[in-house]
């Protein structure tokens, strides 16, 4: 009896002990080992961050000891017979430090079936190859834990896998930083190929920004090797630059596709024989184009489909909306036109509809506003009229009908949706009046757009208490306000505020300076430009990002407090009355990308401490009384795009060390008093991507700088390939303008298109001849050498810039003829040679026949068209020809009795004509005559 007591007393000691991860077993004891050298390989964990995708920092290896049986430790799964470790769980475990390199004691679990290591900090370390010996592999996810460098070849022996996860970067940094940058593991061809062809069982590939660029067609097409296996197929931005063979749609068993983020992922649905159980699609942000086939309608399974931002076109298949299963549909970015289908009724699951940014036109049909499962309806940025209908449901929650060209007085049943979250109504012509007390019936509402109504009157000045317990972002752009809306006060969530465009004056009320110093402590975004506001400026709080207030009216000094905002990304204080020094901390702000100062009257220096690192992209400080010389430390901005200083006092040398910031494209130091020879750094490839290169009305002498304009390879080659208009910049909250000479005129281009490609060395002391490798910078569009000194001939190479559209080389000392091949030039629309010493005859035939004679004035050798002043050339032709004609018998004493002998004959005929009517032989030689002459003028022929 005591035995059978104490058999039951030590299984159930197990079971306290060991539940729920086995029966009592006792662990391998090299296995045992392995586990505690592995343990010993990482610092203790360390939670410190802001977000974290793991529920808690648990780690796992804290029940690890060599007291307990390995058997029982928390992440450890072993076989119930010979107590191998054959599972290793250790995902969102906090762990740091390097993973599986050459010495890593879990190479020795050779019996491990099961490694899962997500979501932990191994920055830096790379898969070593012995990764091959885990021969028993079935599962093995690194994703989100920074693992960096070469896929090994190795991997592809690992022919029992059904689960690959890998996702090359530190998501838990990205996810608090998204400026982090990493590196990214890389995937050849050869290791893919050998993967794909040996672990044929694969279930599940995950493959997320692991860079994969080299793979083509011919390597992705082995994955139909997998047709009888493969359930799930996930290559997230991983870059491949291929076309994805049709056939793998149609792999009988797949039922989850993504590859979103590829931008050079090329493709085709299928339009026939498409009956596979795919669940899941999502293809966003691809190349992928042509039109949606109706076949997908034959997906009977189908819940989710994601087409954003690719190429498809033509009309909104009526079959799409035959899947009974459709819970997601999101076509939006895409190029389809034509009606939304009217009638729609076996979507009886369909909660989420997202179809902006298409050219879909027509009225809103009606099921859109009853259909009962309905939540999100984005229907934004399209071609949709008429008016906006009545809702029935009760459950919608986003509501999205911006920039549309609907009309009608504002739906008060919008007031009924009591869980709307976002309501987006910019730009769509409503009229009518609305208080805006009716909104706080929306109590769960967070986003609120009305931008840019021209007859809707939204009526913010009435003193009712009302609140909008919930609201984060509110944009009023464009919206007629006279002063601030005084619902805002007692609001603590506001995370985004737009009250850009209107007509507020005076100064910034101190419940709204109150609230953005202690109130709002989440606003991430605050955009007051272009109003008449005054006063001093208001200081934006810490955590902020983006902070806009240009085009009003602010004086005085920037504070000190400015650099409290260590957050910000933008900072755009152009065009106020704004003076004294700009604050040396701004160039320490790591995350600030863009900062605007221009057009105030700010004096001193640049900020001279531009820290290693910083993530400017966009600096702009022109039109200022800004002094020099520029800091040197401007080469830490290694990602600057745009520097603007133009019209300043700075006083300096060339900055030639700016040479070497490899994304530099806009360079402007005009109207400063920089001077001296422009002399280059050496660097191998100068001003690699430079397109607007503007430093006229300074004081630079020598030489033209040939050396940089023989290596601007960003204006060499022409974007031929380019397809619609695209600007710098990369945010919406921000776009960079410039100020350039073009084609005689000073013109601010509000946006910068990426094609425009200039150069600007006029009003200098420039000397010498006009550099010939010129004519290598096929992509230029416009040239200003203007006001020098510059000698020589016109170089023949110019002609080869056919994509030139203004040419200014006034006031030089140039001479020579004008060569006839400028004449190519078929795009040139401005040419001024004027006040220089050309001679001999102005070309003609093509653009040259549209310019006048301001283009040549002040070059006293020159003749012909437009000028007054014949050649010499053009005498002797005109006295020759007189000559001619009179030796050959047909001067003027034979005219005028040819005329004679004229008259006479018309007379008689006349008579002729009038007496017996009109001779039709003579009808058809005036027709024949006529119709040779107005088919050699591409008329139409005359008929009598």
């Amino acid at each position: 009896m005591n035995w059978v007591l104490l058999s039951y007393l030590i299984i159930f000691l197990c079971f306290l002990l060991h539940f729920p991860s086995y029966i009592c077993l006792v662990c391998n004891h090299d296995d045992k080992y392995a586990l505690l050298q592995f343990k010993n390989t990482f610092l203790v964990p360390n939670s410190s961050l802001a977000f974290d995708p793991c529920s808690s920092h648990f780690s796992m290896m804290e029940s690890w000891n060599n007291i307990t049986d390995c058997c029982g430790w928390d992440g450890v799964t072993c076989d119930s017979k010979s107590g191998h470790v054959i599972g290793l769980d250790l995902t969102c475990s906090d762990l740091r430090g390097e993973l599986l390199g050459s010495n890593s004691s879990i190479f020795r679990l050779r019996h491990l079936q099961q490694l899962y290591l997500d979501f932990n900090d191994f920055s830096g370390s790379s898969i070593h190859s012995a990764i091959g010996d885990l021969v028993n592999l079935t599962h093995l996810t690194l994703s989100g834990s920074g693992i960096t460098g070469h896929v090994p070849s190795t991997i592809s022996h690992l022919s029992k896998l059904l689960y690959l996860g890998l996702i090359s970067i530190d998501l838990l940094l990205l996810l608090n930083d998204p400026t982090t940058s990493y590196s990214e593991m890389r995937l050849d061809p050869y290791t893919w190929n050998k993967l794909i062809q040996n672990a044929t069982n694969l279930k599940e590939i995950s493959l997320g920004r692991v860079n994969m660029s080299s793979i083509r067609e011919s390597s992705l097409s082995l994955l139909t090797n997998l047709s009888s296996s493969l359930v799930s197929l996930y290559l997230l931005d991983t870059q491949i630059q291929a076309k994805l063979p049709t056939d793998i749609f149609r792999l009988p068993n797949l039922q989850e596709i993504d590859l979103s983020y590829n931008e050079n992922l090329r493709g085709e649905l299928p339009n026939s024989n498409w009956t596979t159980p795919l669940r899941f699609l999502s293809l966003s942000s691809t190349a992928f184009s042509g039109y949606i086939p109706d076949s997908i309608a034959h997906l009977k399974s189908l819940s989710s489909l994601t087409l954003r931002d690719c190429n498809f076109n033509g009309l909104l298949p009526l079959s799409l909306f035959n899947l009974t299963q459709l819970d997601q549909l999101d076509l939006s970015e895409n190029k389809l036109v034509g009606p939304i289908p009217t009638h729609i009724t076996k979507l009886s699951k369909l909660s989420y509809l997202y179809l902006s940014g298409n050219m879909l036109n027509g009225p809103i049909p009606r099921w859109c506003y009853s259909f009962p499962s309905m939540l999100s309806l984005d229907l934004q940025d399209n071609q949709l009229t008429g008016s906006i209908g009545e809702f029935s449901t009760n459950f919608l929650q986003y509501l999205l009908l911006s920039n549309n060209k609907l009309q009608g007085n504002f739906p008060n049943s919008i007031f009924q949706l009591q869980n709307l979250k976002f309501l987006g109504l910019s730009s769509t012509n409503l009229s009518g009046i609305v208080d805006c007390h009716q909104f706080s019936k929306l109590r769960a509402l967070v986003y609120l757009d009305l931008s840019s109504n021209n007859f809707l009157s939204v009526n913010f000045e009435n003193n009712f208490d009302y609140i909008l317990p919930n609201l984060q972002y509110l944009n009023l752009f464009s919206s007629k306000l006279i002063s601030f809306p005084k619902f805002l006060a007692p609001m603590q969530n506001l995370q985004g505020l737009d009250l850009s465009h209107n007509r507020i004056r005076g100064s910034i009320p101190n419940w709204f300076r109150e609230n953005l110093l202690r109130s709002w402590k989440n606003i991430s975004s605050i955009d007051l430009s272009f109003n008449k506001l005054q006063g001093h400026l208001p200081i934006p709080p810490n955590g902020i990002q983006i902070f806009l207030v240009s085009n009003n009216k602010f004086s005085g000094d920037i504070s000190s407090a400015m650099c409290n905002a260590t957050t910000l990304y933008v900072l755009n204080l152009a065009h106020n009355n704004l003076t004294g020094l700009i604050p040396q901390c701004l160039g320490t702000f790591p995350s600030l990308w863009a900062l605007d100062l221009q057009n105030n009257n700010l004096y001193g220096s640049l900020p001279h401490n531009f820290s290693k690192g910083n993530s400017f992209q966009t600096l702009k400080l022109n039109g200022n009384q800004l002094n020099g010389p520029l800091p040197q430390s401007l080469t830490h901005c290694t990602k600057l795009e745009v520097l603007d200083l133009g019209n300043n006092n700075i006083e300096d040398m060339f900055p030639y060390w700016l040479e070497t910031l490899p994304t530099l494209q806009v360079l402007s130091l005009r109207s400063n008093k920089f001077h001296g020879v422009i002399n280059s750094f050496h660097t191998k490839l100068p001003f690699p991507r430079l397109k607007i290169f503007d430093i006229s009305n300074n004081y630079f002498i020598g030489p033209l700088p040939a050396s940089y304009i023989h290596n601007f390879q960003g204006m060499m080659n022409a974007n031929d390939n380019q397809t619609g208009l695209k600007y710098l910049g990369n945010d919406s909250s921000y776009t960079d303008s410039i100020v350039i000479v073009m084609k005689g005129q000073s013109i601010e281009l509000e946006r910068i298109l990426t094609v425009l490609t200039t150069i600007d060395f006029s009003n200098n002391m420039f000397e010498g001849e006009v550099p010939k490798a010129i004519g290598e910078l096929h992509s230029l569009i416009g040239l200003n050498l203007s006001h020098n000194r510059i000698t020589g001939t016109i170089p023949l190479t110019l002609a080869n810039l056919s994509n030139l559209e203004w040419l200014d080389l006034s006031w030089n000392q140039l001479k020579g003829e004008i060569p006839m091949a400028l004449t190519n030039m078929n795009f040139l629309e401005v040419l001024n040679l004027s006040q220089n010493q050309f001679e001999g005859v102005i070309p003609t035939g093509g653009q040259f026949n549209t310019f006048e004679n301001d283009s040549y004035v002040g070059n006293p050798m020159l003749c012909g068209i437009p000028l007054s002043k014949f050649c010499n050339e053009d005498k002797e032709r005109a006295t020759r020809s007189i000559v001619d004609e009179e030796e050959s018998g047909f001067g003027w004493k034979c005219v005028v009795v040819g005329y004679a002998c004229g008259i006479m004959f018309g007379i008689i005929l006349g008579c002729n004509v009038f007496f017996v009517g009109k001779p039709q032989w003579l009808a058809r030689l005036v027709e024949v005559v006529l119709n040779m002459r107005l088919i050699r003028t591409n008329k139409k022929p005359y008929k009598s």
